[in-house]
């Protein structure tokens, strides 16, 4: 299928670029070769640069344009040995001379598609995390399930349900987003179903509710863990049913509108402590994302800034200095409760009121430089009592209560990971993995027999790097004082092999992505 999209493939290398470039057009890109001596401007839309025999010292230019006059992502591909470490962070991916011209086309074919969804959806990230939570996006988007979206308050939880829907066939439809937490139980009901002509007092006349408005669209409820029981009950009747009664109605209301939820909380505590149906908690959670806090993807944090300040600067109409080295690393290392959404404040208050001169560290707020402010408790604290006879909970308690909850949600995997141990026969968990006794027997020399909660596994190389180990015969066998590092390159090993080098169908194995594993190719070594 024929794109839009331009691939630029320079000729440091011409019988390298000549087979990158048949490769790429044959995937349906328009290319073009560019020399040396060539200078990109921005009259031509280009979305990749490929530059060949990185390494000899003449195609440095070419990558700086590309980065600073185009704002197009740059894949290296190296004229032979190793690409010194000091050169690496200015490429999106470093290739071997070795390296497939199908691998090549395959990882520039997902950079240019995640750079697209980024622009298209203002996610704003180059990490892993954050690279899985765009491929989880364009996955989700095309089918009409019902999306369940987690993460910490400022994540961006908005801004995946608008990808989805941006993205989704219901593209030209309504969008419309409810915030339940903002929304008294009464006044969320008739907003979210409608009613009718004198309903209750007030109700002067017949309304449409906001599932009527978007309808053949999508709605998107966010905070849904705040949503009154009652409430919740007839949101699973338009989840099973797909139909509703506004309020005071008797004639039922059929919709077609595609349901995007999100909360801050965890749901599975509020079913076990009864404040959230447990038949609801399924039905909304039939496809979920969850977005990782800032605190977990500091690399991201001066890419956000920029665009935050390229933002600000152009609707405040104002100059700004820029922030010194000492400044940035200050924004990196501290833990941002607030997320996005406190970053975002923080970098607009900084050009509003910018000094005149580069932002030095101690023109950052005293919380940020000193790293305070996030708070003690993990999560939010659940609400308390709202009929005016329960007293909430103090801090400290309600801390205690939680733990207690979680540790009453895990037990009957821990009870059934107990007696697969007993009996000695492996039992699957929820989570997939495979637990139960572990014997000497088809492992490798000098692996011994040990308890269930500290055994020694062996895992086959099809096993996933998240699912955790599995008691399979296999190659990587993992023995006390074993780091994660040493598991993870014997699995990348075993399935390279397994798979007679071939890295697409390596990365299918491990349940990674290209982009992931050729990284961890380089990091361990094993190139060759």
């Amino acid at each position: 299928m024929k794109t839009s999209e331009r691939v630029l493939i320079s000729t440091h290398d011409l019988p390298k670029a000549g087979a990158i470039r048949a490769a790429f057009e044959q995937a349906g890109y328009d290319t073009d070769l560019v020399t040396p001596e060539e200078r990109l401007t921005a009259a031509g839309r280009a979305a990749l640069l490929v530059l060949t025999g990185v390494g000899r010292g003449s195609e440095n230019e070419l990558a700086r344009q590309a980065r600073e006059v185009l704002h197009i992502p740059v894949i290296a591909i190296t004229g032979g040995g190793e690409l010194p470490p000091a050169l690496r962070p200015g490429f999106d991916e470093v290739f071997g001379s070795s390296a497939a011209v199908a691998d090549i086309v395959l990882v520039g074919r997902r950079i240019v598609e995640r750079r697209k969804l980024r622009e298209f959806t203002g996610i704003i990230g180059e990490t892993d995390a954050i690279q899985q939570v765009l491929e989880r996006v364009v996955q989700i988007a095309p089918v009409v399930s019902t999306v369940l979206v987690t993460g910490e308050s400022g994540t961006g939880k908005e801004l995946v349900a608008r990808g989805i829907h941006a993205l989704s066939p219901r593209r030209h439809e309504p969008f419309i987003a409810v915030n339940v937490a903002a929304l008294s139980e009464t006044l969320l009901e008739s907003e979210l179903f409608g009613h009718e002509k004198g309903a209750f007092t007030g109700a002067i006349d017949s309304r449409r509710g906001l599932f009527e408005l978007a309808d053949g669209g999508t709605i998107f409820l966010d905070e849904i863990g705040e949503m009154p029981l009652a409430t919740q009950t007839k949101l699973l009747r338009v989840l099973e049913q797909r139909e509703f009664h506004r309020v005071g109605g008797e004639r039922a209301i059929k919709v077609n509108v595609r349901i995007i939820a999100a909360t801050n909380q965890d749901l599975r505590q509020l079913v076990a402590i009864g404040e959230f149906r447990r038949d609801l908690y399924f039905r909304l959670n039939v496809l979920s994302i969850e977005l990782p806090p800032l605190r977990e993807r500091r690399e991201d944090i001066p890419l956000l800034v920029d665009a935050f300040v390229r933002d600000v600067s152009q609707r405040h109409d104002r100059v700004f200095p820029g922030i010194s080295p000492e400044a940035m690393q200050s924004l990196v290392a501290y833990d941002w409760p607030g997320n996005i959404r406190e970053l975002r404040n923080l970098v607009e208050s900084m050009v509003v009121l910018a000094p005149g001169r580069v932002i030095r560290p101690e023109d950052i707020p005293d919380d940020v430089r000193r790293g305070r402010g996030s708070s003690l408790l993990p999560v939010p604290i659940l609400r308390g009592a709202t009929d005016g006879k329960s007293p909430a909970l103090r801090p400290e308690l309600e801390f205690v209560f939680r733990t207690l909850v979680e540790l009453r949600v895990d037990m009957d995997d821990l009870r059934r990971e107990f007696e697969a141990y007993r009996r000695g026969t492996p039992v699957q968990l929820a989570s997939g993995a495979v637990v139960g006794r572990v014997t000497n027997e088809g492992l490798p020399d000098g692996a011994i027999e040990v308890p269930a909660f500290s055994r020694e596994v062996a895992v086959e190389p099809s096993t996933s790097l998240s699912a955790g180990p599995r008691e399979l015969a296999g190659v990587v066998v993992f023995r006390p004082g074993m780091t994660i590092e040493d598991m993870e390159r014997q699995a990348i090993q075993a399935a390279l092999s397994e798979v007679r080098g071939n890295r697409r169908r390596a990365a299918e194995l491990l349940g990674i992505g290209e982009r992931t594993l050729y990284r961890k190719i380089a990091r361990y070594g094993l190139e060759a």
